[in-house]
Formats: C-alpha cells, structure tokens, sequence
C-alpha cells in the first residue's frame, strides 16, 4: 500500500501529558517512535491523499469538539492501555467509514475499541504488572468524568515512526452522533 494514513483523535493536553509520561515510562523504548494518541483508523490508502485534506478539515469544522472519558484500564495481552469510552467520538469515527464506503481496510471496518496504547510487545507477567498499578493511577481521571477531544489529526506511516500530516480542529457547534 505504500505509506498509508493515519487518522488519529487528538488528546486534550492534560491527558495527552499525564499518557506521555506512561508511554515514556512504560513502552519499549527501541520501539517508542509516537506520542500517546488514540487511533480512529490504521491505513487509508495513499491515493486518498486529496480526498482526506479537503474532507476531514470540512468535517471538523461543522462539528463541536466530541466528548468522552476514561473508562479504565484495557489489557491488550501484550500490553496495556488506557480505555476510553467515547460514543461521540466513534459516531464521528461512523461519519467518516461512510464517506470512504468501500476504501477501508478490513482492520478499519470493524468498530474501534477505542484506548490510549501505554505499553506493547512485553512480557504477560511485565503487562500485568502494569494493569494492576494503573487502575488507582486512573481513578482521578475517572471521576473527572468528560472530557473533550480537541482535533482530528493525519499522519503518514513511515515504516515505524509516523509523520504528521495535519490537524484539523473542530469549530463547529453540532454534537456526532446527535
């Protein structure tokens, strides 16, 4: 496919912050090439280049910053992450299937479950370890209760570090899903 596209949820600052510092403390460094973020879909193709940078920007300008918040802690077997639970965000992340009906990968077709990746490709034992430390770690961002995420963001994969393409923050007052 060449070098695909990303399409990320930017994280509010605080929580993008307090999940980069997880990240730093917790990922294999040989393979920490990204800042904490949360994946909306993993490849569009090369050729939708044009297409993704007159729509996504169209897109987040008609629609208010999505809500969500976190949910807990997601084990990935190898890994651990941060759950998030987000409705907005994943009848956002619809909108977006539908306009490119037909051009999804088969991972991209399935409904996300939606996290923040803190640590992959580590010992069972080195990832439960971790998940059972977590949970009081995220207990304040749980009674926080919402939070907004601010922007859409594009990224170019390439070939293990990804390169950022463009942000499109939302501007416009209609809630996804709503």
């Amino acid at each position: 496919m060449g070098q695909p596209f990303i399409l990320t949820a930017a994280l509010p600052p605080d929580l993008a912050a307090f999940a980069e510092g997880l990240r730093r403390a917790h990922y294999p460094p040989e393979r920490n090439h990204l800042h904490a973020h949360v994946t909306l879909f993993h490849a569009f193709a090369p050729s939708l280049r044009d297409e993704l940078a007159d729509y996504l920007p169209r897109l987040a300008g008609r629609f208010a910053p999505p809500e969500g918040m976190v949910s807990g802690v997601m084990d990935l077997g190898q890994g651990t992450a941060i759950a998030l639970a987000a409705p907005q965000l994943v009848a956002l992340r619809q909108v977006i299937a539908e306009h490119f009906h037909g051009s999804l990968t088969a991972q991209d077709l399935n409904e996300p479950r939606l996290h923040i990746t803190i640590q992959n490709k580590v010992a069972r034992s080195e990832a439960r370890a971790l998940q059972a430390a977590l949970g009081p770690l995220l207990a304040p961002w749980i009674a926080r209760g919402r939070l907004a995420f601010p922007a859409l963001e594009l990224w170019r994969y390439c070939g293990g570090p990804w390169e950022k393409v463009r942000a499109c923050t939302y501007r416009g007052r209609e809630k996804p899903g709503a």
